[in-house]
């Protein structure tokens, strides 16, 4: 469930529970089926800061991933990059220009 809400960009514990016990998809993909049971937002919290704090489990799950993917051809695995960009933008409506006349040619 996990790697669905890292893949998905679901932070909340909580929407991710929701998610996986609506979605068809992420039921089969963590082998819960039609009437499985999804974990609630606390055994996230539980497991993250008591079984898992000290066992290198995700890291180690983490890691043989990566390879996996490397090794399928999906990521390249030899850089990354991060887009940080600010642009400033000119909200004065009386200087703006309609459509794409305001484009460079």
């Amino acid at each position: 469930m996990l790697i669905i809400g890292y893949c998905l960009s679901i932070r909340s514990e909580r929407r991710l529970s929701d998610e996986v016990h609506l979605n068809l998809a992420y039921r089969w993909f963590c082998r819960r089926g039609l009437d499985g049971r999804v974990p609630d937002h606390p055994t996230f919290s539980e497991n993250r800061h008591g079984r898992f704090r000290d066992s290198d489990l995700l890291r180690r799950l983490f890691e043989t991933m990566r390879a996996r993917c490397i090794a399928e051809g999906l990521v390249g695995g030899e850089g990354f990059a991060v887009d940080g960009g600010l642009i400033g933008g000119d909200a004065n409506r009386q200087k703006g220009v309609e459509g794409s006349a305001g484009l460079p040619a």
